[in-house]
């Protein structure tokens, strides 16, 4: 074991710690994430220029310089504002002191040491005065610190020539304090620039996948193409569709199922059944409209037009009964499905200001509608309009001339399966265990 040398990992905890004590300095639990990075950066900057201060201070005093006195006025200064900023949590006071402090400090002292060159460059802290301005304000602010510092900057160090030094100091040491102004002075401006690009990179990574569950769940509520327009601020998106097919299928005897389970576990039950209905719409690429209680609504050709609108819909309908199929073999008996189709033209857009949603509206929907209403549990029933579409490729039992609500007598079918030849190559695969 090596005694006096600190192990590199209890090194980077200690530093941790101090980081994290810094932080809380004038902290508030109402604060945003970038505005305690803000408060943050600032309280450490200040922290790391005090000892330094000091140290510059007392090399300046031991020398027989009065201008030692100087450091020693700035850290008392910039310690009393980061106390009452401790307190108060004023956060624009703060910031003013120190740029303040930081720009008239090192500059003014350039006078009695004799200018530019004499002064061993401690002019170069202030420009720490924009930097800090252009990192916490923004550029604007950072500019009229700039400007305020070369004036400053400008006049002392021309002052400073022509008063002459207040006291001599060894020409060794003013070289000496030239190389440490500009090494640890350009060294806190690194890590002032360093920290504040951390701070924004990890600010953005976040703002990106904030951006991104925005986006997926924009997406979850509606279609990839109306999300584009909608962002885009279109408004109203209304678009007319020529051919489409409507699918509606309803839950029988609701009623009896939530008066036999809890609303917890009725929820749950419908949970589980919707989302196996909407990984089938995924699969079969199905646009799901909606689901209004025990009521499942999708259409096929909206808003993605498709020329197998029909037939896409009706492999949904069996992937439905096929689902139902499963249930009943494991023991589910209390649920069965009447489903309704129809197909023509309809309308779908996002109409309003808030909680958008993509609809769709027509006489061909109101008939899906009505298929699904005038159904049989267990059947998947067909308007004339749908059976003509998918005739040759579907297995289709007539039902015969029906009288319809608010329609008039109507030939319907029921749909029965997808033949052979078509189904191995067209039915896709739905993920298990939904």
């Amino acid at each position: 074991m090596t005694f006096g040398v600190m192990d590199p990992m209890r090194r980077v905890h200690i530093v941790s710690s101090v980081r994290a004590r810094l932080a809380t300095v004038g902290a508030d639990p109402q604060d945003d994430e970038q505005t305690r990075q803000r408060k943050e950066l600032l309280v450490l900057t200040s922290v790391l220029i005090l000892p330094i201060a000091v140290v510059w201070g007392s090399l300046y005093l031991i020398f027989g310089s009065p201008v030692g006195y100087v450091p020693f006025a700035y850290a008392a200064i910039l310690l009393g504002a980061i106390i009452a900023f401790a307190r108060t949590r004023n956060f624009a006071l703060l910031l003013r002191v120190s740029l303040v402090d930081i720009l008239l400090a090192p500059t003014l002292s350039m006078v009695p040491l004799g200018g530019f060159l004499p002064s061993g460059g401690v002019g170069l802290w202030g420009s720490l005065a924009p930097v800090g301005a252009l990192v916490f304000s923004g550029p604007r602010a950072g500019l009229r610190w700039y400007f305020a510092y070369l004036a400053v900057f400008v006049t002392s160090g021309v002052a400073g020539q022509i008063v002459g030094p207040l006291s001599a100091v060894p020409e060794w040491f003013t070289s000496t304090m030239l190389g440490l102004n500009v090494a640890v002075g350009g060294s806190i401006v690194f890590i002032l620039i360093a920290t504040f690009l951390r701070q924004r990179d990890r600010a953005m990574d976040a703002l990106a996948r904030e951006q991104e569950r925005s986006e997926q769940l924009l997406l979850n509520v509606l279609p990839s193409e109306i999300a584009v327009r909608l962002k885009a601020s279109e408004s109203p998106i209304a678009d007319a569709y020529e051919d489409a097919t409507v699918l509606f299928a309803d839950i029988v005897g609701s009623t009896t199922l939530a008066e036999r389970l809890d609303a917890k576990h009725l929820v749950a039950l419908l949970n589980r059944i919707f989302s196996h209905l909407d990984l089938l719409a995924e699969a079969h690429g199905v646009e799901k409209i909606r689901t209004i209680g025990d009521n499942y609504m999708c259409v096929a050709g909206v808003p993605g037009r498709r020329a197998d609108h029909a037939q896409a819909m009706a492999r949904m309908a069996l992937g439905i009964c096929g689902y139902l199929d499963e249930l009943h073999a494991a023991g589910e008996d209390r649920i069965d499905f009447r489903i309704g189709m129809n197909s023509g033209p309809c309308v779908g857009g996002v109409i309003g200001l808030r909680k958008f949603v993509f609809d769709i509206w027509g006489d061909s929907v109101n008939t899906a509608s009505r298929m699904e209403s005038h159904g049989v549990p267990g059947r998947i029933h067909l308007s004339d309009a749908t059976y003509e579409l998918i005739r040759d490729e579907f297995d289709c039992e007539p039902r015969g001339m029906i009288e319809v609500k608010g329609k008039g007598p109507m030939r319907t079918w029921f749909l029965v399966r997808e033949r052979r030849t078509h189904a191995e190559s067209a039915r896709p695969r739905v993920a298990a265990g939904h």
